[in-house]
């Protein structure tokens, strides 16, 4: 079967476009808003903060997000969400434009604030809503592509963000990413509604998010996959820093801290492009951890160099070993998850994985204000080489794990026992 076989579904390519321009317009705007922050401060704690404020409600209401996602139309959660975040590239234009002088931190803050607020309900819906569009057969397929879809944004949109920066300004720059947004918004509302999964009758809302909950923490292989993104991108990533890197260290300016924010990506886009063919997935587990593994030993060798060209080729690798891990807890989360709990899973899935980038920028923070940027981003790269022996061996159905079709067969029967357990655990917890 062909690898573009899921573009021959119509909501596919809708949901594609609406993924691609929300993604360009995300990364867009977390590049611009680092640099006028760091501008604002020169205190890499404060960029550490930065991500601190999008995280508290995006943490907070992930697995009430979640629940929403498996109890309304998920087009309609996409739309309210990017009609906020365009709403919220508005204002920052406005702020830009207008000046508030002291005050224009802290209201860059609250902006990120709100748009955390709508991440919350926006990636469990968008997650959910993708397994939705193709057949089963092509979750694989369309997974590699969607990522592909997300990483071409990702490196575009620092890009965009640091030329349009230079040439016409941060309130120009900002009005474009609310055009951008909009645009996502249209193609959303193109996408045919899907079937609403049925409520238990009586159950309330904890019911359901602790039955989402316990569906992970009973299933070693998506706990385990969860787990092992969370740690390694809390301690072994430092995208937060790169402001700091790009001034201070490599002395490049704006446009080549577009640059160092867009090899990481890049380097993910080249295995997402060739995993369209080769899929890493026949022994995903081992191949999970050996890409975790590398993509530490990249950091550690970014973090002392002093040259923007191994510094560039340093964080292109980190960005091919990140693809491959994002390749496979893509297909494990849209494989082994239940129609009627991939909201919930998505939302834990958010907390593990997601959110780990914003509470890694704060960690990276904190640990550059006390130990020095490049000490920090060092020791952050042996502690994710840590983090995989340990989890090799606390997770062996992780470490065994292979997606070809009669595992994922296999897989199935096993998740219909975690679900069985994990909704027994719920029934005893109610009573």
């Amino acid at each position: 079967m062909s690898a573009w076989a899921p573009f021959l579904w119509p909501d596919f390519r809708h949901l594609f476009v609406a993924n691609a321009c929300a993604t360009f317009a995300g990364r867009a705007l977390a590049v611009l808003l680092g640099y006028q922050v760091y501008a604002f401060t020169n205190s890499p704690l404060a960029l550490g903060g930065l991500g601190l404020v999008e995280a508290i409600p995006s943490i907070s209401l992930a697995l009430y997000g979640g629940h929403i996602a498996d109890r309304r139309d998920r087009r309609s959660i996409l739309r309210a969400t990017l009609a906020a975040l365009a709403i919220c590239a508005m204002l920052l234009a406005a702020l830009e434009h207008f000046g508030a002088g002291d005050a224009q931190l802290y209201s860059l803050y609250g902006v990120v604030f709100i748009a955390g607020i709508a991440r919350g309900f926006a990636e469990p819906a968008a997650g959910a809503l993708e397994a939705q569009v193709v057949p089963r057969d092509l979750l694989i397929n369309s997974s590699t592509l969607m990522a592909s879809c997300w990483l071409v944004g990702a490196v575009t949109g620092p890009l965009a963000a640091g030329l349009a920066f230079t040439t016409v300004g941060a309130a120009a720059t900002f009005l474009a990413i609310a055009l951008i947004y909009l645009a996502a918004l249209m193609a959303i509302w193109r996408v045919g509604r899907r079937p609403v999964p049925a409520a238990p009758l009586g159950e309330s809302v904890w019911e359901s998010v602790a039955t989402g909950v316990r569906y992970v923490f009973y299933d070693q292989v998506l706990l385990g996959s969860m787990a092992l993104d969370l740690f390694a991108v809390l301690f072994g990533g430092a995208i937060a820093l790169l402001p700091v890197f790009a001034r201070d260290i490599l002395h490049v300016g704006p446009v080549g801290l577009g640059v160092l924010n867009a090899a990481p990506t890049t380097g993910a886009l080249v295995t997402m492009l060739w995993a369209t063919r080769h899929p890493p997935v026949k022994h995903a587990g081992r191949n999970l951890f050996f890409a975790v593994a590398a993509f530490g030993v990249a950091m550690i060798v970014f973090a002392v160099s002093t040259s923007m060209v191994l510094s560039v080729a340093m964080l292109f690798l980190s960005g091919m070993f990140d693809g491959v891990s994002v390749i496979i807890r893509r297909s494990i989360l849209r494989l082994l998850s239940p129609e009627h709990l991939r909201g919930r899973i998505a939302s834990v899935g958010m907390i593990f994985i997601g959110s780990s980038n914003e509470l890694g920028a704060l960690e990276s923070g904190v640990a550059a204000s006390l130990l020095g940027t490049v000490p920090s981003v060092l020791a952050g790269g042996v502690v994710t080489l840590f983090i995989v022996g340990i989890a090799a061996a606390l997770a062996p159905k992780l470490r065994r794990l292979s997606l070809d079709p009669r595992t994922v067969v296999r897989r199935d029967h096993e998740a219909d026992q975690a679900l069985d357990e994990a909704e027994e655990g719920a029934s005893a917890a109610a009573e």
